[in-house]
């Protein structure tokens, strides 16, 4: 008996041996984001929790493989996302990294995974270059992205009467991209940049830039940062008396993760863009009902497409039959993308294009229950919110 036992235990280390590396396995997914500093609310954990819901939902294998997600903080620094992203690719066999706030970040990780073949997924970094010259066959981008941005907010208020702009923008790739997208936008509409200034990441004091703004006379100052950033700003302008004085302030990434943080009575009146807003239809509720019940908040655009990212890739996964980079890149690009954050297509430059909405933080007296922060100003549809390829500047698919 115990022979036979034996020669079964051999036989079957023997059949597993000779499996691909990849059979052996799983499918492993890496949320690679800010958890610890200026952007910890925006994505963070929140981000890895909208990723294992995903997962759940899709029952936790694909092609008879056990799916595993695993989380790290870059802190914002790109060598140490880099450093994260190559031990994950070389030694823990990721298969797939994703979320990946913060553009420097983004842009570094984007080109180790063309290097690496493998596939990645950006949601929380917005520069368009992801999808412009910086595209690459295997990298992804979901959720929004500068252009996205300025194309909303930017041309909202330069539409509304908004002709003259001064920028407070943060010192990266990140808001270089936010203040020339924008820019760009609003000059197209009419509109005039009068100035602009650049804010080191995670600064405690904007006085000095918000005076810099107020003596610009810009009737519009338009905030290039995120996160905490944002919300200090916007603290900090009202102890100046900045919006009382006439001047309007744009937060051009602004998501109901700082919203909340802020408070309607500093928040309300903003006007922002985002592509999810958890009360909006059914399925966004149903989203975010779900979110909210494991997590204890309401999703932001940034979490929801997380959710939506690794929904996307297992779908493409399940579809090409294997975890193959290319047949699943490929795949990932065939497949209409329909969930509870978005519906949408996916270009050749791995843009993901879906619908944004224009929102108006509402006055506290006007939220009538917990989270009810929005009221919908228009839409953006997809095609005018974000570059054709050709537009872009990417090369693939030309």
């Amino acid at each position: 008996m115990k022979s036979k036992i034996l020669a079964a235990a051999v036989a079957a280390f023997a059949l597993t041996a000779a499996l691909p590396a990849s059979a052996q396995q799983g499918v492993k997914i890496g949320i690679l984001n800010d958890q610890s500093g200026v952007y910890a609310d925006y994505g963070g954990k929140w981000s890895y929790e909208a990723a294992l819901m995903a997962v759940e939902e899709f029952g936790g294998t694909v092609l008879g493989q056990k799916i595993e997600v695993v989380s790290a903080d870059h802190q914002n620094k790109p060598d140490l996302g880099v450093s994260i992203a190559r031990r994950w690719y070389e030694v823990e066999n990721v298969d797939m990294i994703t979320e990946l706030t913060t553009s420097s970040v983004a842009l570094a990780v984007h080109d180790l995974s063309k290097q690496m073949k493998k596939i990645d997924i950006v949601v929380g970094a917005a520069t368009s270059r992801l999808t412009g010259d910086a595209c690459q066959p295997y990298g992804f981008h979901w959720a929004y992205d500068t252009r996205a941005l300025g194309v909303g907010t930017g041309g909202a208020l330069t539409e509304a009467g908004g002709k003259t702009w001064f920028f407070m923008t943060a010192d990266y790739a990140f808001g270089y991209a936010l203040e020339k997208d924008t820019g760009d936008f609003v000059k197209s509409k009419g509109g005039t940049v009068v100035g602009s200034v650049r804010i080191p990441l995670n600064s405690s004091d904007f006085s000095s830039f918000l005076l810099q703004a107020q003596s610009s006379k810009a009737q519009i100052i338009g905030l290039a940062n995120a996160g905490l950033d944002t919300t200090n700003s916007i603290k900090q302008a009202a102890e100046f008396g900045i919006v009382k004085g006439g001047q309007k302030l744009a937060g051009l990434l602004f998501t109901l993760a700082e919203v909340h943080g802020l408070g309607l009575e500093a928040a309300q009146g903003s006007v922002l863009t985002e592509g999810y807003y958890w009360d909006r239809d059914d399925r966004s509720r149903n989203l975010g009902n779900k979110f909210f019940k494991r997590t204890g908040r309401m999703p932001n655009m940034i979490q929801a497409g997380t959710y939506s990212a690794v929904l996307s890739y297992l779908k493409a996964v399940k579809a090409a039959g294997t975890k193959d980079t290319e047949a699943v890149a490929k795949k990932l690009k065939e497949l209409p993308v329909d969930d509870d954050f978005a519906q949408g297509k996916v270009l050749a430059n791995g843009r993901m294009v879906h619908d944004l909405y224009l929102f108006e933080v509402k006055k506290p007296s006007e939220s009538k229950k917990p989270w009810d922060y929005y009221k919908q100003i228009s839409v953006v549809p997809g095609d005018k919110a974000f570059f054709t390829v050709a537009e872009s500047g990417c090369k693939i698919g030309q």
